[in-house]
């Protein structure tokens, strides 16, 4: 659930401001402002091609996409009426509506979790068991905590038997440099390939294998007082065409994502985009609920809500009347 620490700051810098196409279907195309959740990278692929594609614009829509100062704080704008949409996670949703955040998803970008449990490919770490007396490099504790400890009781195994080392977001650096044995938060797509990359191939440990009930890694939310906007029954049909066109012509659909932001085309983006691909969500407004009362579950279970929450105060299909 963290941003992508293996990502350069200069490609945060670049990707502060997207710019938005011009609408093409309606002489005076309504706004709808959208926080990302870190800068544009290949999980925000949908959002990209509904752009380039004019998708959007097809609604009657003029959507502006940007990029947080601070990841943390694109649910809470929205939750401040001062965004329309921002890209979150599942498990950020639970616990913010668990504080009293007014926020409910309405989209689902990526359909799985991402998060992983990584180790050196050359490590004498081949099961999560032997991770006993190790040293494990997080970056945002809470929701990581939770899924580290969830894992190792899979194995009769505590947060006590590791050693819990803040890294800061420099979680593949500081796995590569043998500063920790093992990381928890690198993502799938991202972090495996870019060790891969630099010489050092990891070994992944998946969460939904082991104990965590699967979730949506990204998720779009809105304020709960306002998913009745008619906006956003457009947003949700165009996001459906482009996930739809995004699968059928991958390959196209990176040719757009460069030309619109040529600074990201380099061999992990160009990677991440097709490793991506089957994890994005074919019915973004679709709820599922049983997988939403599962994870409230889990999270009730770890410590990290208060009280669960019925599946009508975390998630909404805006497009089911």
């Amino acid at each position: 659930m963290t941003a992508h620490p293996g990502l350069t700051l200069a490609t945060a810098i670049l990707g502060i401001a997207l710019t938005t196409l011009p609408a093409r279907a309606a002489d005076d195309p309504e706004k709808l402002t959208l926080l990302l959740d870190w800068f544009v990278n290949p999980d925000h692929a949908p959002l990209i091609v509904a752009q380039e594609k004019g998708f959007f614009a097809a609604q009657g829509l003029e959507v502006e996409m940007l990029a947080p100062a601070d990841p943390s704080d694109p649910p809470k704008l929205v939750a401040a009426g001062q965004m329309d949409l921002a890209v979150s996670y599942q498990p950020q949703v639970h616990m913010q509506v668990d504080q009293g955040l007014p926020l409910l998803r309405v989209g689902t970008l990526v359909a799985t979790p991402l998060d992983t449990v990584i180790v050196r490919a050359d490590s004498d770490i081949h099961g999560l068991e032997d991770l006993k007396g190790k040293r494990v490099g997080f970056s945002v504790s809470g929701f990581e905590d939770g899924v580290l400890g969830t894992m190792l009781e899979t194995v009769g195994l505590s947060l006590d038997d590791v050693e819990q080392i803040n890294v800061g977001f420099g979680l593949s650096p500081a796995l590569v440099s043998g500063q920790v044995d093992a990381i928890v938060g690198g993502y799938r797509n991202f972090e495996l390939t870019q060790l891969e990359i630099e010489g050092v191939p990891g070994r992944a440990f998946y969460p939904e294998e082991h104990g965590v009930p699967p979730y949506d890694e990204l998720v779009i939310v809105a304020h709960a007082d306002k998913t009745d906007d008619p906006r956003l029954d457009g947003f949700m049909a165009a996001l459906e065409l482009a996930t739809q066109y995004l699968i059928n012509h991958p390959h196209d659909s990176w040719d757009l994502f460069i030309a619109a932001h040529p600074d990201l085309d380099d061999e992990l983006n160009r990677r991440a985009w097709f490793d991506t691909l089957p994890r994005f969500a074919l019915r973004p407004a679709a709820v599922d609920g049983p997988r939403y009362i599962a994870f409230g579950a889990f999270l009730l279970d770890a410590g990290l809500i208060e009280a669960t929450a019925p599946v009508e105060k975390l998630a909404v299909d805006v497009r089911v009347e």
